[in-house]
């Protein structure tokens, strides 16, 4: 199959948000994603960018994503995060995962990162196979820790 994997422009942005969908949509969370384009445009392509996008473009469409951003752990130091690796359904399987993967890889070598994390739903299990034969360690004993919007406001009024 023929594709270019290339960094995320501004423009790019609609199409991002439409894998971003789908991956909510995968994850049985159609209804989780409150992100605009407006935001990945501001958030990613201001001033200070906050992520990082691979695409992956068949045909002049987006067909892949891979975004990452930096964080810093207490352990290790910088950090990269994978935040999602998404590849069309019909694209699943042609190897265009392990392309967008190989450039995360490579700008986390590239940053000089100890690290480089994401997570995966535990009943994904083509996933969690896809990543393990990589060289990833699923760390099974750890829990994802969470506060959403609500949350946030409820903590803070207790204060």
């Amino acid at each position: 199959m023929d594709f270019k994997i290339r960094l995320a422009t501004k423009k790019d942005m609609p199409q991002v948000l439409d894998l971003i969908q789908e991956l909510a949509e995968f994850e049985k969370e159609p209804n989780a994603v409150l992100i605009s384009v407006e935001e990945l445009e501001r958030e990613g392509f201001g001033n200070h960018p906050i992520f990082n996008c691979f695409v992956a473009t068949h045909k002049d469409t987006i067909i892949g994503i891979a975004l990452t951003y930096i964080r810093y752990s207490t352990w290790k130091g910088k950090t990269l995060h994978l935040e999602d690796l998404v590849v069309k359904e019909a694209f699943r399987g042609s190897g265009l995962g392990s392309k967008l993967l190989d450039q995360v890889i490579k700008l986390g070598a590239s940053l000089k990162v100890r690290r480089i994390s994401w997570e995966v739903l535990d009943w994904n299990t083509p996933a969690i196979n896809f990543y393990e034969n990589k060289g990833a360690t699923i760390l099974r004993d750890w829990h994802l820790v969470q506060m959403d919007e609500n949350s946030i406001q409820n903590y803070l009024e207790k204060l």
